[in-house]
């Protein structure tokens, strides 16, 4: 599921032909998030959580095959100690620097060969502060904590290749004081008791990017049920006084379903919990929500499932294949709710002024690092594929939406991907209405 990354060419004392791996994953938004020369297939973190300080103390054994001969290679891992690294059960040197952690096995590694890793690290998380001022990552709460880790906030509590490009399957044990509850991906595999801690252990299969990785501790109402045959575990703040609008999920699947495709994971969910971020997030299988929802944000998460997680994008820049067909899916799910339809939606987005270029800009088929999560990307996104939309017809559009997610299932794409299938099924050329709605600043016109 994972591109091969290019590597730096330092050969290894004794180590014909090993070389190092890159620092970075080659995406010139985030040039050191990721690494090069291997990757990773799975991920088993064991991470025991200490709510007086909220500390943690972990074990991240990563499963990876590498891309190239290696003789040290590179993790992404920020402010936490790192007591002990062993690959191949074998104690390897390593050292730290800027959010990387460098490791050196005993004996170099060959290219194409499994190994594994096992990092054993401790301390107290904090969230990564991003190019736009956001946070993200590790979020303390009143009870506990929770992860929202797009786009680079995964390495705030596990040593990972933090690239979207490296996909891997993952088990989450998470051990925490009774009577406080851990949830994460995936499907719920048991719970052990032990005096007064108890570990919940989560599972899931299907490839997951790193930043939807995630943990909630605190004083949950956890709750599991069946949606279509789907296993269902949603876990809400007990203090809270409302659940919002999850009870909406089931038909939001069924229309998603029905016009995407089946739903790609083997369980779903939620987690609404009381942090001060200002956003939801898409986390694989169990979005996470600041509070509770509304039913137009449970949509948006939920088609997130599809575009995003299982079709991951190969870069940042392509963000708007992420969120512009979330908000396409959303105002899709209003129209199927009774109420206004896509086209008068978007008719009605239209008429924002010409001179209103906070909404306009930037394009987004390439906003800037710090203007990732920009509205534009968003809505113009969205109206990108609703005029693509009227441009071709109903049955060219959802013939590409359900090949877009069929074709790239647990893997990645990127504009141009989306670019040559529309132009595929449609028969037409499309350039210039690409880029009119995804590269030239201001509002589109003469498409």
């Amino acid at each position: 599921m994972s591109i091969a990354l290019a590597a730096l060419v330092l050969a290894a004392p004794g180590a014909a032909g090993a070389a190092a791996g890159a620092a970075g994953a080659g995406d010139p938004y985030f040039p050191r998030a990721g690494n090069g020369g291997y990757q990773v297939d799975h991920y088993a973190l064991d991470v025991r959580f200490r709510a007086h300080g909220r500390r943690v103390r972990g074990l991240a054994t990563l499963d990876s095959t590498s891309t190239q001969s290696l003789s040290r290679f590179n993790l992404d891992l920020r402010r936490l100690r790192v007591s002990q690294v062993l690959v191949d059960g074998s104690p390897a040197a390593f050292s730290r620097h800027a959010g990387e952690l460098t490791i050196t096995p005993e004996d170099p590694i060959a290219a194409g060969e499994r190994f594994e890793t096992a990092v054993r690290y401790r301390g107290s998380p904090r969230p990564v502060r991003e190019a736009d001022g956001s946070r993200s990552g590790w979020f303390r709460t009143r009870d506990g904590a929770v992860v929202l880790g797009e786009p680079r906030g995964a390495p705030s509590w596990f040593p990972c290749n933090d690239h979207p490009t490296d996909k891997a399957t993952y088990e989450l044990r998470v051990t925490v004081p009774r009577p406080l509850k851990a949830i994460a991906n995936g499907v719920l595999e048991g719970r052990a008791r032990h005096e007064r801690r108890i570990t919940f252990a989560w599972r899931e299969e299907a490839p997951m990017a790193t930043y939807l990785a995630t943990v909630a501790i605190g004083r949950f109402e956890l709750r599991r049920s069946e949606l279509a045959a789907i296993p269902s575990w949603t876990a809400v703040d007990s203090r809270l006084p409302r659940r919002g609008d999850l009870r909406r999920t089931p038909a939001i699947l069924d229309l998603f379903g029905k016009t995407f495709g089946p739903y790609p994971f083997d369980s779903t969910g939620a987690i609404v919990d009381r942090v001060d971020v200002g956003f939801a997030l898409e986390t694989q299988t169990r979005p996470v929500y600041p509070g509770p929802p509304d039913d137009v944000l449970v949509a948006h998460e939920l088609a997130h499932q599809w575009f995003g997680n299982s079709v991951s994008l190969e870069r940042w820049r392509d963000i708007w294949l992420n969120e512009g067909f979330a908000t396409w899916a959303e105002w899709w799910w209003v129209q199927n709710d009774g109420g206004p339809s896509v086209r008068r939606t978007f008719r009605a987005t239209y008429r924002t002024p010409t001179s209103d270029h906070g909404f306009w800009d930037p394009p987004p088929g390439a906003p800037p690092p710090a203007k990732l999560f920009a509205t534009s990307v968003y809505a113009r996104g969205a109206m990108t594929l609703e005029a693509l939309r009227e441009r071709i017809g109903d049955p060219a559009f959802f013939a590409i939406m359900r090949r877009w997610v069929a074709g790239h299932a647990y893997g990645n794409a990127s504009t141009r991907d989306f670019i040559a299938l529309a132009e595929d099924e449609s028969g037409l050329d499309l350039d210039r209405f690409f880029s009119v709605w995804l590269f030239e600043r201001g509002k589109p016109r003469e498409w």
